[in-house]
């Protein structure tokens, strides 16, 4: 039987008497979170539909970094502020019509500020009106899996149909910290520049006064009352909790700081982040949503060309498989790069055009079950070393270093964990592993390289996001 620790109780306690008196003020819900892992550690009426106020501005934050991210759009990039936009009623910035200013700002104000007229101007920016952009973000709610949300406008005021849950904003938080862990630290700040002020967060008092909390969004309206989602780390723990329906912002304060603690007091010390499904997402065309079946195969029509040396490796049943897989698939590359040897080994040759494609890697793992792969003759290859590829290379690639290790099988080890932890940010990346002397002793420096400075800081960026350590490396000026 699994024990229950008494500061747990004692918290469950504590919390149900406080919704007992929240209760008082209809439409209360609350949800708390293991973000690594997605479990449930407490839901009470999670899956009531309520108006989330600004928490709505999360999706409109998440869609914007979307556009960053693909190259749609850039943060320099100047948006002209719509009549529309300009009227919005407070909080706003304080946006002219007609007048132009740059995404960064906006996306500032808007999760800083919470200001209505900078999410509106994001939304009309990225889909050309706003009720265009709500009809997007629903449609990627319902891909999120949030199933209880639907959104009327970009900031969250009150209007007929607008309407979410704790459960479901609290999976939009985990997208947010999961998907774009560059641009996580935004929700933290307490103070930014917007371009024509500077803002403070709304949630500042929170911030300063529950510790590990680094987030997210605060929502107020009168239909709404008082909503936090709010997320925090300690040690490798981090929760997130959500509340609809606070009666001020002491009272709220006050639950979802008993709410983050009892999480904290459920959630185990140690757990395997679970990833996400990947989404394609594009506010002109279809969403599409990397899923896997029972087997942990990835459908042939959400597959995307990857470089052949990569599929063994991915569909390995574990590290060592993959090493190996990985060293066969070297001598592969040596073999067909360079002049024919004679004699010399027989290498392998893919059976088909089927091994040249590999699905774009999902995030959360399928449970119950490994890949099949067809077994390796490492007896017919002799095992070649990994490619060393110069950092300082003539054309400027950046890097990616995770590790300096004094072995280099265990710096193989390490790349492959890695690539196996986050393909999307490293599948189209050559590895390295490069001898330095450090004090006099051989280091083996395992580096991802071939990489753009953008993709390189955000790879590194994902892999801190799960306490992993890492470097960008820049090539020489």
């Amino acid at each position: 039987m699994k024990k229950i620790s008494l500061r747990g109780i004692f918290l469950a306690f504590i919390l149900v008497l406080s919704s007992g008196v929240a209760q008082a003020a209809p439409g209360v819900s609350n949800f708390v979170m293991d973000a690594r892992t997605g479990e449930v550690l407490y839901a009470r009426s999670a899956d009531t539909r309520l108006a989330p106020a600004s928490l709505t501005k999360m999706m409109t934050l998440y869609l914007a970094f979307v556009e960053l991210e693909a190259g749609r759009m850039s943060l320099n990039q100047r948006i002209r502020i719509s009549a529309n936009a300009a009227a919005e009623p407070a909080s706003k910035l304080g946006l002219r019509r007609g007048s132009r200013i740059q995404l960064v700002y906006l996306i500032r104000a808007a999760a800083i500020k919470s200001a209505n007229d900078a999410a509106t101007a994001i939304g009309e920016a990225i889909s050309g009106s706003e009720a265009e952009f709500a009809r997007y973000m629903t449609r990627t709610a319902r891909a999120m899996g949030m199933k209880n949300t639907q959104f009327r406008n970009a900031n969250g005021l009150t209007q007929r149909g607008h309407y979410s849950t704790a459960r479901d904003m609290a999976l939009l938080g985990q997208r947010l910290f999961y998907d774009f862990p560059q641009y996580y630290n935004l929700f933290s700040r307490r103070t930014a520049n917007a371009g024509i002020a500077t803002v403070r967060h709304t949630n500042r008092r929170f911030l300063d006064a529950y510790e590990g909390a680094d987030g997210i969004k605060t929502g107020f309206t009168n239909a709404a009352g008082y909503n936090l989602a709010a997320s925090a780390r300690r040690g490798r723990q981090r929760i997130i909790a959500v509340m609809f329906g606070g009666t001020s912002t002491a009272q709220r304060n006050a639950r979802v700081a008993a709410l983050l603690d009892l999480g904290f007091s459920r959630a185990p010390a140690r757990a395997e982040i679970r990833p996400l499904p990947r989404l394609h997402l594009s506010p002109d065309r279809s969403i599409v949503v990397a899923q896997t079946n029972r087997s942990g195969v990835v459908p042939r029509a959400n597959r995307a060309p990857r470089r052949i040396e990569t599929v063994a490796v991915l569909m390995a049943r574990n590290v060592e498989q993959a090493v190996q897989a990985a060293a066969v698939e070297a001598a592969i590359r040596a073999a067909n790069s360079g002049p024919p040897v004679s004699p010399g080994p027989k290498f392998i040759q893919p059976a088909s055009t089927e091994l040249a494609l590999i699905a774009r890697p999902v995030r959360r793992p399928a449970f119950g079950g490994s890949v099949p792969l067809a077994p390796v003759e490492p007896l017919e290859i002799a095992p070649a070393p990994i490619r060393q590829t110069a950092i300082n290379s003539a054309s400027g690639n950046y890097g990616v270093q995770v590790g300096a290790l004094r072995n280099r099988g265990l710096a193989e080890r390490l790349l492959i964990e890695v690539a196996l932890l986050d393909i999307d940010s490293f599948g189209d990346a050559d590895r390295s592993i490069t001898p330095e002397a450090v004090q006099g002793v051989t280091m083996y420096m395992a580096r991802f390289v071939g990489m753009s400075a953008a993709s390189a800081e955000r790879a590194c960026s994902r892999l801190q996001a799960r306490q992993n350590d890492c470097s960008v490396i820049a090539p020489p000026s």
